[in-house]
Order: structure tokens, then C-alpha cells, then sequence
């Protein structure tokens, strides 16, 4: 997270947005011999909003957890709306 934060450009082994997505990014840790991700989205191109993480255990990112990140950016954008 520390590599995210402090650099303008991050390498795409760390950070990249998921195709067939509803612009969901994807942030790749590795902490050991264990492989996390952490999904999420930009919003205004300035702040990313995290929804979810999991451990990774194949190649390809559940579906389940694109879901899920999804409906919590339709959640944030909404409740965001509704404030101003």
C-alpha cells in the first residue's frame, strides 16, 4: 500500500483496472508467500475508494468479488449524490 501511495505511476504488477468492469481497479500485495487483492475505483481521478479484499488463491479474480465491489461503488456514488 505504501508503494501506492507515494508514487505518481504505479507498475501495472501492482495496480490495474479489471476488464469487463464497471471501471473496478484492482490493487495486488503480497505479504509472504500469501497473495492478497484489493478492489476498488477513482473517484474524481484524485482519491481511491477501497471496497473489498481477499486472499488470492487463483489466477482469476472471483466474479463474486467484482460483484461486490460493483454494488459498493453503485452504494458510495449514490450516497454521494444524495449529500449535495
Amino acid at each position: 500500500m505504501e508503494l501506492v501511495e507515494r508514487l505518481d505511476k504505479i507498475p501495472v504488477q501492482y495496480f490495474k483496472k479489471l476488464k469487463s468492469t464497471d471501471d473496478i481497479w484492482e490493487v495486488r500485495a503480497r505479504v509472504g508467500s500469501n497473495s492478497f487483492r484489493l478492489l476498488g475505483f477513482i473517484d474524481n481521478d484524485e482519491f481511491i475508494i477501497l471496497t473489498n479484499g481477499f486472499a488470492k488463491k487463483s489466477q482469476k479474480t472471483p466474479k463474486k468479488e467484482i460483484n461486490l465491489a460493483e454494488q459498493r461503488k453503485a452504494d458510495y456514488l449514490s450516497r454521494k449524490r444524495g449529500k449535495k
